[in-house]
């Protein structure tokens, strides 16, 4: 069954603590954003980890470089997943995986800005990467003429451990699911709602229902 990350896009530890402890019967993941991890430093893991220990804490570095220094810095901090970009090279991810081996944790690949997501997907798979992230970043996201569609078709074409992270909302979510997905990863549709929790609820139940 795929499960259900939410991208908290906040500023503060405080912040991300609320919107956190509302959500959190409701999803599987939760990942700390990078300006928010930018704006507070690795103490912003720590402080997630020991609220939801239960939970797994996702700590996305986006790193391109120092690929095992960057991780085990995130790892010692409480994160049980960091994200090093696909277009880094190939040594920058494997360094990160050397390091989630040792702390027996995971490495997940970020495909944002990759030319070839699909392609990228499945190099990563081979280096280690617990999963790969076809991710549409906002600025694509707010290019014209973008859908969501494209990551769903990606995935149903990886033939590897994916998340979709792009757009992801309840009117898309149950196609997300179908695409064979490991995770789908929804920010502003829960941390931009009203509701935050009604909005983690109905995402998973769209989910389970899938």
């Amino acid at each position: 069954m795929a499960k259900l990350q939410v991208a908290i896009d906040l500023l503060t530890t405080e912040e991300a603590l609320a919107l956190a402890g509302k959500v959190a019967p409701y999803i599987d993941i939760i990942e700390l954003g990078t300006p928010l991890i930018k704006n507070m430093g690795v103490s912003v893991i720590t402080a997630m980890k020991q609220a939801h220990p239960d939970k797994i804490v996702f700590a996305d570095l986006k790193t391109a470089d120092a690929g095992e220094l960057e991780a085990d810095i995130a790892f010692k901090a409480g994160a049980d997943l960091v994200t090093v970009l696909g277009v880094a090279g190939n040594a920058t991810i494997a360094g990160a995986v050397k390091a989630a081996k040792a702390h027996g944790k995971g490495v997940v690949v970020d495909t944002i800005g990759a030319p070839n997501r699909v392609e990228r997907a499945r190099e990563a798979a081979a280096l280690g990467a617990t999963f790969v992230e076809l991710h549409a970043g906002l600025d694509e996201q707010w290019t014209p003429g973008y859908s969501i569609q494209v990551l769903i078709d990606e995935a149903s074409t990886a033939n590897t451990p994916v998340s979709i992270a792009g757009g992801v909302n309840i009117n898309n979510i149950k196609a997300v699911v179908a695409s064979g997905v490991k995770v789908a990863v929804a920010g502003a549709a829960i941390y931009g709602a009203p509701d935050p929790a009604a909005a983690a609820k109905a995402l998973r139940e769209a989910m389970d229902a899938a």
